[in-house]
């Protein structure tokens, strides 16, 4: 999963993005409130884990922005110094998910970290088999199926739609489905990726009879939208 860290003491940073990377989880560190906020408006995260107290802009600052603005069902994680019951119910009554005392322990990092996960995408931990209306796949096969029909796809282009179904209705940075699909070290070309979106929304059959919409979204990345039906 892809995790932003915001923490201004880079030691506890730079463990806390080994202990996850460890964990198989790709972060995404920050020092810097304002930086870290300039990058939500261009990038997805799967978590984000915020230190209360940053000198630029704090992280119960951030995470007001990312409720109001963002999302309120992103995962959010703060660790903080702060130990005070007071300060923990604020900071669960600003919208934080989940909170860490420092310092932290790393088992209970990852713990923590992978519940939030679980509770907040449960069908990318669910069965092998996993379906969306018509859709059907097969996570350890790489198979898919529309209407029980078998659709040829080749690995990526099975990830890539796995992907997006796995996140109905959430915008997906071209980065962040960079990293899921082609992993981080692989520079592809822009092209590359619409090539395979178009190649996917044409051979899942993507439409709204099928009750889907494959949408871009502008100077961001693209949205799998579930439509209702009438």
């Amino acid at each position: 999963m892809r995790i932003a860290i915001l923490d201004d003491d880079q030691n506890l940073l730079d463990l806390t993005v080994a202990t996850l990377t460890e964990a198989n989880h790709v972060c995404h560190p920050f020092t810097s409130g304002k930086a870290m906020l300039h990058q939500l408006h261009r990038e997805s995260y799967d978590l984000l884990i915020l230190d209360w107290q940053v000198p630029d802009l704090s992280g119960t600052e951030i995470l007001h922005w990312v409720r109001e603005k963002l999302s309120a069902t992103l995962p959010v994680l703060f660790m903080t110094s702060r130990s005070g019951e007071d300060d923990i119910v604020a900071g669960l009554a600003a919208g934080a998910d989940d909170y860490m005392i420092k310092p932290i322990r790393r088992a209970e990092l990852i713990a923590r970290v992978n519940a939030l996960l679980r509770r907040a995408y449960p069908t990318q931990t669910a069965s092998e088999i996993i379906t969306f209306g018509s859709y059907e796949f097969e996570v350890r096969a790489s198979r898919a199926k529309l209407n029980g029909e078998a659709i040829e796809l080749t690995q990526k282009e099975f990830d890539l739609a796995l992907l997006l179904f796995q996140n109905l209705g959430r915008p997906l940075s071209r980065a962040y489905i960079l990293e899921a699909v082609w992993s981080r070290d692989i520079e592809i070309p822009s092209r590359t990726m619409d090539t395979h979106i178009s190649r996917v929304r044409s051979k899942l059959d993507l439409r709204p009879e099928n009750g889907f919409r494959l949408a871009p979204v502008y100077s961001y990345g693209y949205r799998l939208e579930q439509l209702a039906k009438e």
